[in-house]
């Protein structure tokens, strides 16, 4: 009995340190294939003549097969499960995702399911060499004015591109209320777009705010997304002025997606 017990605790703790150099691995992989885009693919894509939208819908698409092997990847290696319910509903012109923001490879997770989108990046994302190239090259926006982001986001919209943005606009603190931006609110009432809800759960929970890489959970982590149901906004758009409505919506947003994690909470998944 006891050498039972001695041998699973030396398996569970071999699994452990798997998954740890596997976790470095992964991101030294993520790390390498950034700098590679921005150095190497990219302006090669780039001396095909094409119109600059063209361009950066093969960027977008370029992006996704990346982010596509690199989930891929951690899922293979045994860092991580997934499950992903209702991607029908997705990848529709015109259309934005909002989803809550749980771990630091949400939009990994997103940008590897839809093959053509935009997204919203932090200004010093925009200098960092495993991040510049598709951030440049796929037009993702940056948050660094506020005004004119919203703007180019909703002018992105009407043009039939699809939008993913996290109306937290940072990853969430664990065991806190979420506390919104009022930017996604503004971009929906504003653009008139199809507006999608997308709820991402983790179990255990990993690559928090307050987690560094290295510190991974007791097991593989679970990385779960529903694709709601749209969002209807006449009522929002029927308010005036239109800050009451972006108030108003962005408090809806706030209750719905905390009602979907007490429900994860309450019937939690693997």
């Amino acid at each position: 009995m006891g050498s039972h017990r001695k041998t699973a605790k030396m398996k569970k703790q071999l699994d452990y340190y798997w998954r740890l150099f596997a976790t470095g691995l992964s991101f030294s992989v993520f790390g390498a294939g950034g700098f590679l885009l921005w150095v190497v693919v990219f302006p090669i894509l780039n001396m095909i003549p094409d119109s600059p939208a063209k361009k950066r819908l093969r960027a977008q698409k370029c992006v996704h097969y990346s982010f596509y092997l690199f989930i891929g990847l951690m899922h293979r290696i045994g860092i991580m499960t997934y499950e992903i319910n209702g991607l029908e509903k997705l990848n529709r012109p015109g259309q934005l995702i909002l989803a809550n923001h749980p771990t630091l490879i949400d939009i990994v997770f997103l940008l590897s399911r839809i093959p053509y989108a935009s997204c919203i990046v932090k200004k010093k994302l925009c200098h960092n060499p495993c991040m510049k190239g598709p951030i440049v090259n796929a037009g993702y926006i940056s948050n660094e004015d506020p005004e004119k982001m919203i703007n180019t986001c909703s002018d992105y919209l009407k043009s039939g591109g699809i939008m993913i943005i996290f109306p937290e606009s940072t990853r969430t603190i664990p065991n806190a209320d979420y506390k919104f931006q009022r930017g996604a609110a503004a971009i929906a009432l504003q653009s008139g777009a199809v507006v999608t809800p997308v709820t991402i759960h983790c179990t255990p929970s990993t690559l928090t705010k307050s987690e560094k890489w290295y510190q991974i959970p007791e097991r593989r982590f679970h990385l779960s997304m529903t694709v709601g149901e749209d969002m209807v906004l006449d009522d929002f758009q029927a308010i005036m002025p239109r800050s009451i409505a972006v108030r108003r919506f962005n408090r809806y947003l706030q209750d719905y997606f905390s009602q979907q994690r007490r429900r994860n909470e309450y019937c939690p998944g693997k």
